[in-house]
């Protein structure tokens, strides 16, 4: 199974995406992951990632392409892997979309977590995860059963991203719906397009998404 998962900041394509690894035993390939993996293997393409890094610059399309590209030359690959945030452009579909025909990877299945903007903006806004072991929670919708300990490890400690605010999450969206919301249209073009409504509880839209993956692939 070869995917892409699409949808806002916020939209759950992590969490999905995380559930969708132990079912399929397939891996996540998010573009943070993959950079820092290369960065830390000293591969010749982490090198040049690491010096635009350390110089301040924007990593490029060129060297974000073929770090994906020596990713999916792995073994764990070779059974299928879930792409998220990658592709975030039209310039980057066309690139993976040549990279895949080239190693005979045919993409099964782009899904799109449809969401509405004012649910995202309330559940960003409100998360937070304990500092220790990574567990995450929401002032809303899943808080620790002691809310002054996290329900895993016990620790007291909780922290939150300052970019979770409602304010920088709008300034997100827009970003989100000017460069990678088109990528909607380009793989509905390609009949590789599913839509699956992401505003239910977490097991609801996995069992959702799956259904979809399983009717893909018969």
């Amino acid at each position: 199974m070869r995917l892409i998962l699409l949808g806002p900041p916020g939209a759950g394509k992590g969490t999905q995406a995380k559930l969708l690894v132990d079912h399929y035993d397939i891996p996540q390939l998010s573009t943070g992951d993959m950079l820092r993996e290369a960065v830390a293997e000293e591969t010749e393409v982490g090198l040049k990632a690491k010096a635009v890094m350390e110089s301040g610059k924007l990593v490029s399309d060129d060297i974000v392409n073929a770090i994906v590209s020596d990713r999916l030359d792995k073994d764990d690959c070779a059974n299928g892997f879930i792409l998220d945030g990658y592709p975030r452009t039209l310039e980057q579909a066309d690139s993976l979309g040549s990279m895949l025909e080239k190693k005979s990877m045919p993409l099964d299945c782009v899904v799109e977590l449809e969401v509405d903007d004012d649910a995202l903006v309330e559940r960003v806004s409100g998360r937070f995860t304990c500092a220790k072991c990574g567990e995450g929670y929401h002032d809303k919708f899943k808080m620790p059963a002691n809310p002054e300990k996290c329900d895993r490890c016990g620790s007291q400690e909780f922290k939150r991203r300052p970019d979770d605010n409602a304010e920088t999450m709008r300034v997100r969206l827009q970003a989100y719906y000017k460069e990678t919301a088109p990528l909607v249209g380009y793989y509905y073009a390609k009949h590789l397009l599913r839509r699956v409504d992401g505003m239910g509880e977490i097991g609801t839209v996995q069992e959702h998404v799956r259904d979809v993956l399983d009717k893909t692939r018969k």
